[in-house]
């Protein structure tokens, strides 16, 4: 059996109802519930967020247990950027997005499915709003 995987989706959007319109019309196409995650720079803002519109926050099952737990001794922009890294965001756009929620950004992040280790990345993920290339 395989195991269709889809691209991987992250939009950057500044208020709730943004993130609400963002989870319906990644469900609307296609992608798992439980593969639809917000994350902002504050833990408990991501879990309300998370509560509030029926995504989910990245997990241990998601971003792999080795991850999860150097994220224990990681600062909160590390934990951040192992995160996103482990579902496929480079580097390079991991620093990027980092920076965006400073600023209060929020992403919804629709995840094709695929755990990513160390350098790997996937250079096929769709960003909104666009960025210039890294």
């Amino acid at each position: 059996m395989t195991i269709q995987t889809m691209t991987t989706k992250v939009h950057t959007v500044g208020h709730l109802n943004e993130v609400q319109r963002e989870v319906n019309r990644f469900r609307g196409e296609g992608y798992d519930a439980n593969n639809i995650f917000v994350l902002t720079h504050d833990k408990d803002r991501t879990a309300r967020i998370a509560e509030n519109t029926d995504a989910e926050q990245i997990g241990v099952s998601d971003e792999g247990v080795g991850t999860a737990i150097a994220n224990v001794f990681r600062s909160t922009g590390d934990e951040l950027r192992a995160k996103m890294r482990s579902l496929g965001i480079s580097k390079q756009y991991a620093e990027h997005l980092e920076r965006e929620m400073d600023e209060d950004k929020i992403l919804v992040i629709a995840w094709g499915g695929r755990e990513y280790k160390n350098d790997e990345y996937d250079d096929t993920i769709y960003y909104y709003p666009t960025f210039g290339a890294f």
